[in-house]
């Protein structure tokens, strides 16, 4: 049996991404604050990002927060909390200032202003054209932002306790006192006493096969707050960048297209002038990847089996390639020996981001229903849905939503923090980690993890991915809940107690399983297309059913129970979403 140590802090954050940093960086500040992360910080999934983040700087043309705003909510198709964009678009401006002053290195003009580029669904003056907001560092933006703000903890003296995975929250009668860890270096457990708990753990990629993800995401946060019988909210909404390498799923940043690249199908035809004639290629992600995949099932895909699009960067001087996109071309290099200076890249839609997570308010506050406030308790970046993101994510608007509500939730937790006591912990903190662990190590079970995980990837790629239908996400149900009996009987071959990756991966294998379940509950009950949740048999957006955001709960006997809570309008009314 692992030993069991306790520790005491003011607030806890899970998870050292840019959320969980930009949040370490004010707690830190402000209380005694403790980061746990089940990888080492620099090592997070926000260094994937390429693109850009965005803000209405207007230092290359003009541009304002309220312009950014309705971006926000049209290319969310309406279902975005409108409070919420407001608050991101307006302190938008200073969250980038905030990184420049910490020593981010953005690519300059010729004046020595922050520069930025286009970006897919970013309009001028309400829709009229593209505009120019992102702000990047070539294109390894999110790497720059990681390495940055981890400096910053490190000059600030944050504590972090790597490779410390999660596996479970102390929440009891509704109220938190801590969070509990398994170290992966000994296999000993660790209870985390605190006043308040911060999740920023990412997302839950990896139910797919073709994904953009790292392979640690697994939807932990999400998965430990919805064991816990709390709400997720919008989980039905994945979105699909369109530029993945075709049959890998490796990401090709939409930068690429803000560059100047162009979509073609096997014609040579620039298609996207057929689904988006005023914006074409830097139509939201969610029309992208639609259109690219109804090239391919229409017969106009390319390759052998005609299964992709190509990605044209071939007409761009070799100079702009090298200065603003090394390394998604160098991508393309390495991973299909495609030269990106003469070929076409070829390319398809790829899982990247889940719109939908632990729902919070704008304080980064989590949510046990439509209005509660769990007293301690918050959420920021991928897990959480603030809703800032509506039904589709507009590009750049990742690493906004990261650093403005991951900061929000730093300075809202250590400000309560500085204000409660210490809840007692209850009897036996460890006992549901101990449990899981040793169950999964001691069982004897003959089903292995990797082909569960393999068969569950299967069919939400087929029946749950860009498009969807009423028969395919029954079917995909149907594989999951066959799946989740599998599970019961699952082993692993790693006894051991050091470096046991084998059996971590069958622990989050059972988030997995459990998160595509609420996936595609959440997508069978909504009957409607809107954003990146595409109906094959309901093809209309239905604003008089749906403008309405679904709210999954967890029965006792683990099945998903769905509610409904009103979506937050201010100022925009939903209107015909053409580009």
């Amino acid at each position: 049996m692992a030993s069991v140590t306790y520790h005491k802090y003011d607030v806890v954050i899970v998870g050292a991404g840019g959320a969980g940093m930009r949040a370490a960086l004010e707690s830190g500040q402000r209380t005694r604050t403790a980061v746990l992360t089940k990888l080492y910080p620099t090592r997070s999934h926000t260094g994937a990002a390429q693109g850009g983040m965005c803000a209405a700087l207007a230092n290359v043309e003009e541009d304002n927060w309220e312009w950014h705003t309705f971006d926000t909510v049209k290319g969310g198709d309406y279902l975005v909390d409108q409070d919420a964009a407001e608050v991101m678009a307006k302190e938008a401006i200073d969250a980038v200032l905030d990184l420049e002053k910490m020593g981010l290195p953005f690519n300059r003009t010729y004046e020595g202003k922050i520069d930025q580029r286009r970006f897919g669904g970013h309009t001028r003056n309400h829709g009229e054209a593209a505009v120019r907001r992102s702000c990047f560092a070539a294109d390894r933006t999110g790497h720059m932002i990681l390495q940055t703000l981890y400096q910053q903890c490190i000059k600030h003296n944050v504590e972090f306790y790597n490779e410390f995975y999660v596996l479970d929250l102390l929440y009891v009668d509704g109220r938190v006192s801590g969070a509990v860890a398994y170290d992966l270096a000994t296999g000993n457990i660790h209870v985390f006493q605190a006043k308040a708990v911060i999740l920023a753990t990412g997302g839950f990629g990896k139910v797919f096969r073709t994904t953009s993800n790292a392979h640690t995401l697994t939807g932990d946060g999400m998965g430990i707050v919805w064991r816990k019988g709390l709400p997720l909210e919008d989980m039905e909404f994945f979105q699909f960048h369109p530029t993945g390498l075709a049959g890998l799923g490796v990401l090709l940043s939409e930068a690429a297209r803000g560059e100047g690249g162009i979509l073609r199908n096997s014609e040579n035809e620039r298609f996207m002038e057929r689904y988006a004639p005023t914006i074409k290629d830097l139509a939201p992600r969610d029309m992208v990847a639609r259109a690219m995949a109804n090239e391919v099932r229409e017969g106009r895909g390319a390759g052998p089996d005609k299964a992709y699009v190509y990605l044209d960067l071939t007409h761009l001087p070799k100079e702009q390639i090298d200065a603003k996109l090394p390394d998604i071309t160098e991508f393309a290099r390495t991973y299909l020996g495609v030269e990106p200076y003469t070929e076409m890249i070829p390319v398809f839609p790829t899982a990247h981001y889940a719109m939908g997570g632990v729902p919070t308010n704008i304080k980064g506050e989590a949510l046990a229903d439509n209005y509660t406030v769990i007293p301690g308790l918050y959420a920021a970046g991928e897990v959480a849905c603030v809703s800032v993101h509506g039904a589709n994510r507009l590009g750049t608007n990742s690493l906004l939503d990261i650093n403005v509500f991951g900061r929000r939730a730093g300075i809202y937790a250590a400000e309560y923090a500085l204000t409660a006591e210490f809840d007692e912990l209850p009897e036996n903190p460890e006992s549901v980690v101990v449990d899981m662990v040793e169950s999964m190590r001691n069982s004897t079970g003959t089903e292995r993890v990797a082909a569960i995980r393999s068969a569950l990837q299967a069919t939400m790629d087929i029946n749950a991915q860009v498009f969807r239908s009423e028969a395919s996400l029954k079917q995909a149900l149907s594989d999951i809940e066959a799946l989740k009996d599998r599970y019961q009987h699952v082993s692993v071959q790693d006894k051991g107690q050091r470096f046991n990756t084998d059996l971590l991966e069958a622990i989050e294998l059972g988030f997995l399983l459990e998160l595509a379940e609420v996936l595609v509950v959440g997508a069978l009950a909504r009957n409607e297309s809107r954003g990146g949740h595409m109906r094959e048999d309901y093809p209309d957006r239905d604003d008089v059913n749906f403008m309405r955001h679904t709210m999954a709960y967890r029965n006792e006997d683990g099945s998903v129970r769905l509610d409904y809570k009103p979506v937050v309008e201010t100022r925009y009314k939903p209107m015909e979403r053409k580009y």
